[in-house]
């Protein structure tokens, strides 16, 4: 690492119009002008962000990116620019690219590149490329120095092009055309980033975290893109009784993932922050905030985005957040950044080391649901800078190395030098010190009948004390199925109904909590119930069932929580 991490406020999430279509959140020049004002406000307290970035829907539907969308920005995007360049924070936009029903966008000369059904355009044929290129320049212009660019289809192709070339033809074409086109852009705009998003990978490793050694991005986008990005943000195929962890774990194995392919680590996005009031964050608001802002910080960087709402985050957390941002900028700048440990979709335990010398900062996670020791190479004489939960972390020295006790799905930081100091705890959702398996008969329901076999049930026949924790696991042919009631046309459905957990002790309903009750617009592999049963009075019977139409195996694990 050579610099400090470029920092980008984006405003997707404050707003959202895709991933709730029956209450969208749209986007309008009051809503920017508001984060501004937070952005300035955070600032204050010592938050760096250098990028304000408009994101997706800020345009005119048919202005092919050069013109403002209306009544929703009155001003045409000026007084957003002009307040920009007073705040002293540079202005990015957001470009779709050329899956044009996707960013919903038109203009009347992209004709002669569109595909047969007028949905998409030709990279490499016809005017589109060039005309996007030019719209580039008008915003550079104008003072925009970032741009986003999302929804690549690199299959794209005029009618013509789909007749004579073969389809790995036609990908090549318009791959070439855009790393060429761009690459020429940056050379007479060495101060313009370019950043990447969806639509580059040539096989689909962001759907979930089950896929480990697959090469999916060519790494020549380097050529024209500063960094690309890891996927947004999504539950993990690792259960978690805290929702918000398993999404930490979503991150951190993806930019894992891109890094084992090549991708050096300052080249790579991790999308990993996000808070807010949409749907595209789950509602998340600010639960487990500053585990994810840890997270996001110590996976090293080039640009480390945040999203969503800034108003949730008040002066005292801002400081907060202004005081761990300086020591992983001063680390990084000064030193290197490496991942150690297991494969987080693996559900080992793992971390990020940021070291400069002597100083240093180690972000470790136990995704598992068990206790963990995790070895933490070179942070002998760390001291605990901050957990999550309850349980206090036991640290030993071994040798260069310290060993970390972890409790199950608890994330701990350690530093020493400029690193160290005590950054405080965080109350996290439903934790528990230690994780105890219990016995537990799993068998088909057979009250469930033929033609809907997506029914499992468990018998734990001596129910100890406390609280116990069930832990479902959908699979389908060996794999973690995802099932999202969005994609199969239900709606917004919340996950406790696509995947539900009943429980009964002596012919009485138990209550059953669970924290990923949420409309998951990624799709979930798994659910976590917890109960508590009284004890000497009989078994108890849980089943579970899946609304996914597809035959699935539903596993079911039960552990005993002990505080």
């Amino acid at each position: 690492m050579s610099a400090r991490p470029l920092a980008v406020y984006c405003n997707w999430s404050a707003y959202d119009e895709l991933s709730d279509p029956d209450h969208p959140v749209p986007l309008t020049e009051d809503l920017a002008m508001a984060q501004l004002a937070e952005l300035v406000r955070l600032r204050r307290q010592g938050v760096r962000f250098d990028v304000y970035l408009m994101d997706c829907f800020w345009y005119a539907p048919d202005g092919g990116y050069r013109t403002w969308r209306t009544p929703h920005f009155p001003a045409g995007g000026d007084r957003w620019l002009a307040a920009c360049r007073e705040a002293g924070v540079l202005p990015g936009l957001w470009i779709g690219l050329n899956s044009l029903s996707t960013s919903k966008v038109a203009h009347p000369d992209w004709a002669a590149s569109l595909s047969a059904d007028g949905r998409r355009a030709s990279l490499s044929a016809g005017p589109f490329l060039a005309h996007l290129v030019a719209g580039l320049e008008h915003w550079y212009d104008r003072g925009v120095r970032l741009f986003k660019f999302d929804f690549a289809d690199l299959g794209a192709g005029t009618p013509d092009q789909v007749a004579t070339l073969l389809p790995s033809d036609l990908r090549a074409a318009n791959a070439a055309a855009l790393r060429g086109a761009l690459a020429a852009f940056r050379r007479t705009r060495p101060d313009c980033r370019l950043i990447a998003y969806n639509g580059l990978e040539e096989t689909y490793l962001q759907g979930g975290t089950a896929d480990w050694g697959r090469r999916s991005l060519d790494t020549r986008w380097m050529e024209c893109f500063d960094t690309v990005y890891t996927g947004d943000p999504r539950p993990a195929d690792v259960p978690a009784a805290d929702f918000w962890r398993s999404k930490d774990v979503y991150s951190d194995h993806l930019v894992r993932s891109y890094h084992a392919q090549g991708w050096p680590l300052e080249r790579l996005d991790n999308a990993g922050f996000m808070i807010g009031t949409t749907a595209t964050c789950y509602h998340r608001g600010v639960a487990g905030w500053k585990g994810m802002l840890l997270l996001s910080l110590a996976r090293g960087g080039g640009i480390t985005t945040f999203y969503g709402n800034l108003d949730l985050i008040d002066d005292t957390d801002a400081r907060w957040w202004a005081e761990a941002q300086t020591r992983h900028d001063r680390l990084q700048a000064a030193g290197t950044v490496t991942a150690f440990g297991g494969i987080p979709g693996s559900a080992a335990a793992y971390g990020w080391a940021s070291e400069a010398g002597m100083d240093g900062l180690w972000t470790a996670v136990n995704p598992a649901q068990a206790r963990t020791t995790l070895r933490i190479p070179g942070a002998a004489g760390a001291t605990v800078v901050f957990h999550d939960g309850t349980a206090v972390p036991d640290l030993r020295t071994d040798g260069d190395d310290l060993l970390a006790d972890l409790a199950p799905e608890q994330l701990l930081v350690v530093g020493r030098g400029c690193g160290a100091g005590t950054l405080g705890t965080e109350p996290t959702g439903p934790r528990a010190a230690d994780l105890v398996p219990v016995a537990a008969v799993v068998r088909q329901d057979p009250t469930a009948p033929f033609r809907i076999p997506n029914r499992t049930e468990a018998v734990v026949a001596e129910p100890p004390a406390g609280v116990l924790r069930i832990v479902v696991r959908q699979v389908r042919g060996g794999r973690p199925h995802r099932s999202c009631g969005l994609h199969h046309g239900w709606g917004l459905l919340p996950h406790d109904r696509m995947l539900t957990i009943t429980a009964e002790q002596g012919g009485a309903p138990l209550a059953v909590a669970r924290s990923d009750d949420k409309a998951v617009w990624a799709g979930l592999s798994w659910a976590v119930g917890r109960i508590e049963p009284a004890p000497g009075r009989g078994p108890v019977l849980i089943r579970v069932a899946a609304a996914e139409p597809l035959p699935v195996d539903l596993g079911i694990s039960v552990f005993a929580e002990r505080p």
